[in-house]
């Protein structure tokens, strides 16, 4: 009769630590992952039955007892978030439009061209990310009013389309291209727009696509410079709009969550599309 081997005690102690540090994963996960699922779940109950499956504690708080679509319905007809979230898109995408075309040319300018005060401009870019924009949000949205950009998409756009983090992304990604690329096109008689967008933009697919995303993501979470330079319901965006759904005296959890459930699946969904980007597009090696 044979014997299996003890297991050593070092082993034995890792497969511990190994199912403790596992089995503390798991509920702290949980913890994150069950409000959301809770949030996801209420978008689908009637109004009233939200908070009443909170206590006491029950199966009904995961798994609802009738599920309905009046607080999408609701939300998207009859409150005007669905204009507000129309509005947020053409901001988003004018801002990420524009805003990519003014970073790639900001960071062309400070990877290849070598003059005074390079290094100056690009260190005030730095700081200008790592300022809050909370700090200056209420005088520049006196400025902008003063100059007739409230209550316009203009004064919605304008700030987003300078993003220092987008012109740091490119830059430090621009760096990486070989200048001989760059030698060869103007030989070849390319004047600089064309080697920036033919080039250097060809070749820096992920850069640009993150930079996209930080840009879009920044202007469609926007809450507090909406709420200051718009007045006009009309162009008010989407966040703005939802928080519209807690009143003074009464409060609609259903359309608050179905609205935050179509806010999270925006950038949700435009991720899952886009990472197939990330490192398609790359710096071959064809330097010779």
């Amino acid at each position: 009769m044979t014997t299996t081997p003890a297991l050593p005690v070092r082993t034995r102690r890792v497969k511990t630590s190994t199912v403790v540090l596992t089995a503390v994963a798991v509920i702290v996960g949980a913890g994150f992952v069950l409000p959301a699922i809770w949030i996801l779940i209420g978008s689908f109950r009637p109004n009233a039955e939200i908070l009443t499956t909170m206590s006491p504690l029950s199966w009904h708080l995961v798994i609802p007892s009738e599920v309905t679509f009046e607080n999408y319905v609701h939300l998207l007809v009859d409150s005007g978030f669905a204009r507000a979230l129309l509005n947020s898109f053409i901001v988003c995408i004018a801002s990420v439009a524009i805003g990519l075309a003014m970073s790639a040319m900001a960071a062309y300018a400070l990877a290849v061209y070598q003059f005074p005060g390079r290094n100056l401009i690009f260190a005030v870019i730095v700081i200008s990310f790592m300022v809050p924009f909370e700090a200056i949000a209420i005088p520049l949205a006196q400025q902008f009013t003063d100059w007739g950009l409230g209550n316009t998409m203009t004064g919605l756009i304008l700030p987003g389309v300078a993003n220092g983090l987008a012109i740091f992304n490119l830059r430090q990604y621009f760096l990486g291209i070989p200048q001989s690329y760059r030698e060869a096109a103007m030989i070849d008689g390319a004047s600089e727009p064309r080697i920036l967008f033919s080039l250097y933009a060809r070749l820096s697919g992920p850069a640009l696509t993150n930079s996209a995303l930080l840009i879009f993501l920044g202007q469609w979470t926007a809450f507090l410079w909406p709420l200051l330079i718009v007045s006009d319901q009309k162009l008010q965006l989407a966040p703005v709009a939802l928080a519209g759904t807690f009143g003074e005296h009464a409060a609609d959890y259903g359309q608050n969550f179905a609205g935050t459930i179509v806010l999270t699946l925006v950038p949700a969904v435009s991720m899952f599309v886009l990472q197939r980007f990330f490192g398609r597009l790359s710096i071959g090696s064809g330097e010779k």
